[in-house]
């Protein structure tokens, strides 16, 4: 397995948020977490990365145990996450903010190129102020600036907030020839039904920070399953 959570518990403090999550991803698989807002989803990818403590349970990636590790590490293994909001640098150009993708994955130097492929506008805009970019732009910075550190697996926390449809659209396809073409593992957590359907191999529900089924991704043609999920 590229990714293993095994009866996970975490949150803040002593605040439980999630609640005995068992959680597998293969290699080149696309799994999106679903679930109404304010449930977990959030906090299951921040403690994916580390970024929120495990009470108990495992986090094992790529056969590692790495639930004691702070979130460099991981990173530096291969674990990349795009947060939601994107938490581009907007006072830094765009080629700046690629540059920081050094510190996901085991590159020594950015693979511009790979951003570039993926997302031709980013060359363009190489010496642009990354926040005078339009909230598409900067989602496609955001992707582009995890995959030129070539990570193993890449977290993304609702892509498609903010953005215009024939922009989610293109995110939905670059994702897809990501884990078609070049074997990225990806974990999305998304709201948005086209965009799921369109890019997820399953689809695991979270709810009051456990797991409470997992769908295929056309089970969620039908509305009812749809609002008791995804509250729309």
């Amino acid at each position: 397995m590229m990714l293993e959570l095994s009866s996970v518990c975490s949150g803040y403090g002593r605040v439980r948020i999630i609640n005995d999550v068992s959680l597998t991803v293969s290699p080149g698989e696309i799994v999106a977490v679903i679930g109404r807002n304010g449930v977990g989803k959030t906090t299951l990818m921040k403690t994916i990365i580390g970024e929120v403590q495990t009470h108990s349970g495992t986090v094992t990636f790529r056969k590692q145990d790495v639930t004691a590790l702070p979130t460099s590490a991981r990173a530096k293994l291969g674990i990349g996450y795009v947060p939601q909001g994107r938490g581009i640098f907007s006072r830094l150009t765009v080629g700046a903010n690629l540059a920081l993708g050094t510190g996901v994955g085991t590159a020594s130097q950015p693979n511009l190129e790979r951003a570039f492929e993926f997302f031709p506008i980013l060359k363009k805009r190489l010496r642009q102020p990354a926040g005078s970019m339009s909230g598409g732009e900067q989602q496609q910075l955001a992707i582009g600036r995890i995959l030129v550190g070539e990570p193993d697996i890449m977290l993304l926390d609702e892509p498609s907030e903010g953005i215009q449809p024939s922009i989610v659209q293109e995110i939905g396809r670059t994702v897809r020839l990501l884990s078609r073409q070049q074997g990225l593992t990806v974990v999305i957590v998304e709201q948005n039904l086209s965009l799921i359907q369109a890019v997820a191999d399953r689809c695991v529900v979270i709810d009051n920070g456990a797991v409470i089924a997992t769908l295929a991704p056309d089970e969620l043609d039908d509305p009812e399953t749809a609002k008791t999920y995804l509250a729309i």
